[in-house]
């Protein structure tokens, strides 16, 4: 029997880590807004994608490098640099030929090319689910009394933190990053002043389709399975994380994942794992009715 302190502790791991993957997909959601004010509705399907091909190149390295954590990373990192590409070719030949159209031709293309992956790979998977067979022990960990927190789960929080760290560092710190912000406040005066602004726009996409595979990699070695379907729901809930911080706003978007993440866990030990998505998506309506900026947005004023 769990103690009422045992079960908020792992309602709250729980939590952080749903926040993780919720943390690391909004931000593709996020940068992508700021700098084309486009909601990249595929991103969830790159998240997916990025599932699949850590999949793949896991079984190929299995029989080298075994089934363990070094598979794992090797597998993460391949996944995050296909990835990567993958939403650079989409910006460049689904979206930049339509960055000075109306919003709208922006958001049906978004559309299309999620259907596009989605059943790209339930074609190429037969729509079956495939199991992500790693050696690491999943019930092995720090145990604080009747619960047990994972290394898997200790692991996945790490890696997450290390990156949020490295992009706040990268779009603060470096030239490109300087450049991402100052195309978001204003683009046509950015190409006046010199600045590649379909490269940057080409980076931006490179590095949240990258964080993308990170969250569908940890999915699958969390979760053990993976599934073409995958990308929906979890870009869905990605993107009302994003709305919950703000998007736009990078801080905003990590906010916006762990308060989402944590308050689904709650809304999950109160009401029932059925009611989750109800949950979630019902914080969604109420952010939209009382704060559609979002908890660290700011309020756009459209230039006539």
């Amino acid at each position: 029997m769990f103690s009422t302190g045992e079960i908020i502790i792992q309602q709250t791991v729980n939590g952080l880590i749903l926040g993780c993957f919720y943390a690391l997909i909004s931000l593709g959601y996020t940068m992508v807004y700021g700098i084309v004010r486009l909601l990249n509705f595929a991103h969830g399907d790159v998240y997916m994608v990025g599932a699949f091909v850590g999949f793949f190149i896991f079984g190929a390295l299995a029989a080298v490098t075994g089934t363990g954590w070094l598979s794992i990373i090797l597998a993460m990192i391949a996944a995050m640099f296909l990835c990567g590409v993958l939403g650079f070719l989409i910006q460049r030949f689904a979206y930049r030929p339509l960055l000075d159209a109306p919003r709208l031709s922006l958001l049906i293309t978004a559309i299309g090319v999620s259907l596009v992956l989605q059943n790209a790979m339930m074609i190429l998977t037969n729509g079956e689910f495939k199991f992500f067979n790693h050696s690491v022990n999943p019930r092995t960990g720090i145990a604080l009394g009747n619960i047990t927190i994972t290394w898997i789960q200790l692991v996945l929080l790490g890696i997450t933190g290390i990156l949020l760290i490295a992009l706040t560092w990268f779009v603060t710190k470096t030239i490109w990053g300087k450049a991402m912000r100052a195309i978001s406040m204003d683009r046509p005066t950015c190409r006046l002043m010199g600045i590649n602004v379909n490269t940057i726009i080409g980076i931006t996409f490179f590095i949240g389709s990258a964080l993308a595979a990170v969250a569908g990699v940890m999915a699958c070695v969390y979760y053990g399975n993976v599934h073409y379907f995958m990308g929906y729901i979890m870009g869905m809930k990605a993107f009302t994380a994003a709305v919950i911080g703000g998007i736009g706003s990078i801080p905003g978007a990590m906010l916006g994942g762990l308060l989402l993440g944590l308050l689904e866990a709650a809304g999950t030990q109160v009401l029932g794992s059925s009611w989750k998505d109800v949950f979630a998506f019902g914080i969604l309506i109420i952010m939209l009715i009382f704060k559609p900026t979002g908890l660290l947005g700011k309020t756009e004023v459209e230039r006539m």
